[in-house]
């Protein structure tokens, strides 16, 4: 198991989505009131697969042998030339004060996430996540790549000739493990503990300010030939079970989305409904779904509690710096 991860309570790692069980209430609890200079951990894990994966060194010691999804690799000393190949190890290399030398692009994006753009003057293009550069990245000489097996499994031979390569699994619900994972790659072990415990507080806080019984949340996602209700197996899912947050039992779902369609949007009903696009509204079906008659027999619709988020922050970013974006909505939005 991961040495941070040997921190947190035996109790809060054995709690996992347990959607099976038929409750709505949130699974994945914090650890509790441990101390960050004891190396304490508030938060609580969402994929203990993720959470085995790392070092056995001490914070910051090099050199390492970190264990990944793709094996092991050596890191002879602190890596300063980073090279991401995703938006999730892009948000976690910044939210540790690292500026990677290299990024790939989403292939639906003109350029680099708005989100994170003020913090990347300088930083290379090296293609995009599904047509990487080699060559590119190469030529920035980078002394570690950070990727995923989910993303770019067949290049990891090709990759860990350049540099050592350290992979999550995958990206998505594991984002926070994912980013423990990166910051042992980068001897930031203490910063990322830190960073995770003020996520969680920031998560408590706004559960603590919540009136009577939470609302369920209702996140719909419309996407090319698809609308996805989205589950617990989600970026967004895991903040909405971190901050306490009940989902309706369509979407209470140890997987990462449902589907429906124009004509079973009805389904799509909660509390409050938060609502996007992967792309502009027009080319996924929105813009046609929303203005019809079943949309607006959504009781949530009705009374003005069906909100447009932004799909970048609540479905792309992957990372603490968005988790904590997404906060700020919730925080906002619930509070009205």
């Amino acid at each position: 198991m991961h040495k941070i991860w040997r921190r947190v309570s035996a109790a809060a790692l054995a709690i996992t989505f347990l959607a099976s069980c038929g409750t709505s209430e949130p699974q994945n609890q914090p650890a509790g009131n441990a101390d960050v200079a004891t190396g304490g951990a508030l938060f609580a894990t969402a994929d203990t697969e993720t959470a085995k994966l790392g070092s056995d060194a001490d914070p910051g010691v090099f050199p390492r042998t970190v264990t990944h999804a793709l094996g092991e690799t050596v890191l002879e000393s602190k890596p300063t030339r980073v090279v991401v190949l995703d938006g999730g190890e892009l948000d976690d290399v910044l939210s540790l004060g690292i500026t990677p030398v290299g990024l790939a692009n989403p292939e639906s994006a003109a350029g680099q996430p708005s989100y994170l753009a003020d913090k990347l003057d300088g930083v290379a293009d090296v293609g995009t996540i599904n047509n990487l550069d080699l060559e590119a990245i190469a030529a920035l000489e980078p002394d570690l790549i950070l990727g995923s097996k989910l993303r770019a499994d067949q290049l990891y031979p090709q990759l860990s000739q350049i540099a050592p390569t350290v992979f999550a699994i995958r990206p998505g619900f594991p984002w926070k493990e994912n980013f423990l994972l990166v910051a042992d790659a980068v001897g930031e072990e203490n910063e990322a503990v830190e960073v995770l415990n003020n996520y969680q507080r920031r998560a408590d806080d706004i559960r603590a300010s919540l009136d009577g019984t939470p609302p369920t949340i209702s996140l719909v996602r419309f996407m090319s030939g698809k609308i996805r209700l989205y589950g617990n197996l989600s970026f967004i899912g895991v903040i909405l079970q971190d901050v306490g947050l009940p989902r309706p039992p369509l979407q209470d779902v140890d997987e990462l989305a449902v589907e429906v369609s124009p004509e079973t949007i009805t389904q799509a009903e909660g509390d409050r409904i938060f609502y996007t696009s992967y792309g502009r509204p027009e080319d996924t079906g929105e813009a046609a779904v929303i203005a019809g008659p079943l949309w607006n027999e959504l009781a949530a619709v009705e009374d003005g509690r069906a909100t447009r988020v932004s799909d970048e922050t609540w479905f792309l970013a992957l990372g603490p710096t968005g988790a904590m974006l997404v906060l700020d909505d919730l925080e906002e939005m619930l509070g009205s």
